[in-house]
């Protein structure tokens, strides 16, 4: 079946190979009906055959449960994973030597929101994979880039490998007879978006401010969060979003908690229709146990960073009727809020500026590295992991910069940010959300040896390549009109 683009580009995309598909338009179609299907957008098609052409099943497993034992630990240690230290990481990487091929097509939620010249978005899309969709399913959106055909679920750590990846917890209810049934994967440390967009929540409404002092002391010790700290809220936040601390991010969960602000974070996401975004039965005594109630898709991912990212008047209609505006945060916190987010130390996900000039990860999006990450010969190191590129390079030749958010546990990968064009460059602007089950649990074949003492590379080459073939695919509409990018 020939299937409709809606678009005036004189292309459907990039293939992960870098190929250029070319493909005739058709003439725009007549305006349609609110009672129509949505229409299959130019970049949903483009994603589509990029993810399905990275071939994602060609990954190993470095650590597949073979017994009845191993399948109970997964259920076991689905609390906290975020705790894995760099030890454990370095067995796991040691152990690859016995690894197997990944036993069904991974989980890969990806959404692309394009945006036009005043940040509103015009064009989206979002497409979902899995053992049920192994080569991709596109997802329709409608004008307020929403959909309630698909029954999400929440991830199940065993139930991967039990249930032929098919989950069994509604996320969102009343779903049962939605087209698409798909479970999340888990959203690691991207969950920090939903943590300090509730912190910067309480900044507008006065309770409290960023250079107030928030002495962390939980009741309970957990081995994600840490012990009792004491810094400014400021400061936690620049923790949280720029080296990904888990010790800050459970200070500011449970200074969300103290304020009884969770419940109302939650209720806030389901009024701006963002209804997978869900930080649920974390622990009030020490703003731990991020465990698989905590939701978040990336199609809602994606309009929580176009909120983030501002844009004038009603950006989308929620599902309950409430015009969403930018204004949900003042103008300021989102300011403050990009900033940090563009200070990101990690560039080794769909970006992988961290790890210039290597043959191994793939180039990923051309983003610049903060400055404030880099030494004297131009190599970065982030709380510690020295990467041991010079990335000097990188930024001279860097076209974009990426305010974002990465995620790692041992089953799941994540990245989810903001691309905008630095001056002169191919005119880029748009918000990309990618959540897979591929943690560093899994790795490609051709991953070299780590350096004795650098950081490992943690996350399989097919992000990066993702990334830049969607940012090369952007780019080469740099000069067209954003109404014409759908």
């Amino acid at each position: 079946m020939k299937i409709s683009r809606l678009c005036n580009r004189g292309v459907v995309g990039l293939v992960a190979a870098g190929a250029l598909l070319g493909s005739a338009v058709a003439p725009a179609p007549a305006a349609r009906a609110d009672t129509d299907p949505p229409p299959i957008t130019a970049i949903a098609d483009m994603l589509q055959q990029t993810m399905d052409g990275l071939k994602f099943q060609e990954v190993i497993d470095t650590d597949p449960p073979t017994t009845a034992t191993a399948v109970r630990a997964l259920k076991a240690n689905s609390v906290d994973k975020d705790a894995k230290t760099p030890e454990q990481r370095a067995k796991t990487y040691a152990a690859a030597a016995g690894n197997q091929p990944i036993s069904q097509q991974p989980q890969v939620d990806a959404t692309v929101i394009e945006l036009d010249a005043n940040n509103r978005p015009v064009s989206a899309g979002t497409v979902l994979m899995s053992p049920q969709y192994p080569h991709g399913k596109i997802i329709p959106l409608d004008k307020n880039f929403h959909t309630s055909d698909v029954r999400w679920r929440q991830w199940d750590d065993s139930g991967w490998y039990t249930n032929h990846a098919q989950g069994t917890i509604d996320v969102v209810p009343g779903r049962e007879n939605a087209s698409t049934d798909f479970m999340l994967p888990y959203p690691a440390s991207v969950l920090k978006l939903m943590i300090n967009f509730g912190v910067l929540r309480l900044v507008d409404k006065g309770v409290i401010s960023l250079d107030d002092t928030y002495a962390y002391n939980p009741t309970t010790v957990s081995s994600l969060c840490g012990g009792a700290t004491s810094d400014t809220i400021r400061n936690y936040v620049d923790a949280s979003l720029t080296w990904s601390s888990n010790g800050a991010s459970c200070a500011l969960l449970k200074m969300l908690w103290d304020h009884d602000a969770v419940n109302d974070l939650n209720q806030t996401f389901q009024n701006l229709g963002l209804e997978t975004l869900q930080v649920k039965e974390t622990n009030p005594a020490n703003g731990g146990h991020w465990s698989n109630p905590v939701t978040m898709s990336s199609i809602d991912t994606a309009k929580l960073l176009a909120l983030i990212n501002g844009a004038p008047g009603t950006v989308w209609t929620a599902s309950n009727g409430n015009a969403v505006t930018a204004d949900v945060l003042s103008p300021s916190s989102r300011e403050f809020f990009k900033k940090e987010l563009g200070d990101q130390g990690m560039n080794d996900v769909l970006s992988t500026t961290n790890w210039c000039g290597a043959d191994y990860p793939a180039p990923g999006i051309p983003a610049v590295e903060p400055q404030r990450w880099i030494a004297a010969d131009g190599t970065v190191t982030v709380d510690g992991a020295a990467y041991q590129h010079d990335v000097r390079p990188c930024n001279a030749n860097a076209e974009v910069t990426f305010a974002h958010k990465t995620g790692l546990v041992s089953n799941s990968g994540s990245d989810a940010g903001i691309v905008k064009s630095l001056p002169g460059k191919n005119g880029r602007n748009y918000i990309i959300a990618v959540f897979s089950n591929l943690g560093d649990q899994y790795q490609d074949p051709n991953r070299p040896p780590t350096a004795p003492g650098a950081h490992p590379v943690a996350y399989s080459e097919k992000y990066a390549q993702l990334g830049l073939a969607i940012d090369k695919y952007e780019a080469s509409f740099g000069g067209a009109a954003a109404a014409n990018r759908r």
